[in-house]
């Protein structure tokens, strides 16, 4: 068998948990006692003291103006440490976007999460990874699934009792939380309770939250399908409504990683529900009316999304300087001059639009946009049951037409 040449791995990413150098192995230690340069959190840098004979550096807010005094000693011996698997929600990714995988060595420690899981007994793979590090709590909110088990990286030591009264609020009440603390380390301690009777006190900062979600009978559990329930939306009237962007996000066909442009956000509806589609889509909402944009970022982070980016002006002007799309929503402003060619032109090859229309006006648009680019035209027609007197009889509402296409 070949052997792997490790003599241009000048940097060592070294994982290291709570239970400090005893969990090290022969080879990290030599490689933090040979280093000229170790850098860490201040934690780590602690619990390493001892093994240190070089320099050693605190990460500095923001950790990115730690890169370049890492950078300066490239082709020298440079260990990193890191939580846990520095690949796993760690700094690993931060580094590896500035030097190449061939450039270091990574010697990861079991992760926090895989302690946690291992100490209840659940499987990794059935169960759901969410960090609240540095990140809102309402983020945890599409994985309130009944009988969902979750995981979830605290913050700091007030997690924990914010999280309950988020799933009180929510009408999980009956959820069961296991706050686990300085796991794989000396003072380790777990202590379980529900969300209805949360009572924990002094939680130590390193801590992560593992969920047993029990959903009351009200409960506001977010649907895997797409249409939610308009009633989930805060709105003025003003919304694509459940059905209508059933039909929509179909036609716009979201995949992993992509970014659409929801023009005319109104509500924020087509675009909350595109982000919900995978944890790595993104959207950007522009929309040119305050109360309206401030209501679409309400909606976002009460469905769980908060990372709804929206642009507040009129299109075409305020696209300007965006990331190009790789899909566009155009549910407002289709009438204004240079929405529809800027849209267009700022996608690329393969890269989808779709536009509703209500108005013969707009209708009209879309039938010139047809011709011009081709695509596909549809009706939607949706009746309802009402009352009549006494009995019922369909009421239908106005009827969409929408275009959709695919850039050559």
């Amino acid at each position: 068998m070949a052997q792997e040449n490790t003599s241009t791995r000048w940097l060592s990413i070294v994982g290291i948990g709570a239970d400090g150098t005893a969990g090290l192995s022969e080879e990290a230690r030599r490689l933090i006692g040979t280093a000229e340069l170790v850098v860490g959190g201040a934690r780590h840098l602690d619990l390493v003291a001892g093994l240190v004979k070089g320099e050693s550096l605190a990460w500095p807010s923001p950790l990115q103006e730690g890169i370049a005094p890492i950078l300066a000693r490239r082709g020298k011996p440079v260990v990193v440490l890191a939580s846990g698997d520095p690949f796993f929600f760690g700094v690993g990714s931060l580094l590896s976007a500035h030097i190449a995988a061939e450039e270091f060595l990574c010697l990861p420690a079991p992760s926090s999460i895989s302690l946690a899981a291992s100490r209840l007994g659940w499987a990794q793979q059935e169960t759901e990874i969410v960090s609240l590090h540095g990140r809102p709590l309402e983020c945890i909110i599409p994985y309130l699934q009944p009988r969902a088990r979750i995981l979830a990286l605290s913050w700091d030591g007030a997690t924990p009792d914010k999280l309950a009264s988020l799933l009180m609020a929510r009408g999980f009440g009956d959820t069961r939380l296991h706050v686990l603390e300085e796991i794989g380390g000396e003072r380790e301690r777990i202590r379980s309770t529900t969300a209805g009777d949360f009572s924990l006190t002094s939680i130590e900062a390193l801590n992560i939250v593992a969920l047993e979600v029990v959903a009351d009978a009200a409960a506001r559990v977010v649907p895997l399908a797409t249409g939610l329930p308009d009633h989930l939306f805060e709105h003025d009237g003003q919304i694509t409504k459940r059905e209508i962007r059933a039909v929509t996000l179909s036609a716009l066909a979201p995949r992993a990683g992509e970014l659409l442009w929801d023009i005319g956000l109104g509500a924020g509806s087509i675009a909350i529900e595109w982000l919900l589609a995978h944890r790595s889509c993104r959207a950007i909402g522009i929309e040119r009316d305050p109360a309206r944009a401030a209501r679409a970022r309400r909606n976002a982070l009460s469905l769980g999304v908060p990372r709804l980016e929206i642009v507040e002006g009129a299109a075409p002007l305020a696209l300007q300087g965006l990331p190009a799309p790789d899909a566009v929503f155009i549910g407002g402003g289709a009438t204004a001059p240079g929405v529809f060619d800027a849209a267009w032109k700022a996608l690329p090859s393969g890269g989808r639009l779709v536009a509703n229309a209500i108005t013969l006006e707009t209708e009209a648009l879309l039938l010139a946009w047809q011709a011009a680019h081709g695509g596909e035209l549809i009706r939607i027609g949706i009746s309802r049951a009402e009352p009549v007197g006494t009995m019922q009889g369909w009421q239908p509402a106005m009827p969409v037409t929408q275009w959709s296409a695919v850039k050559p």
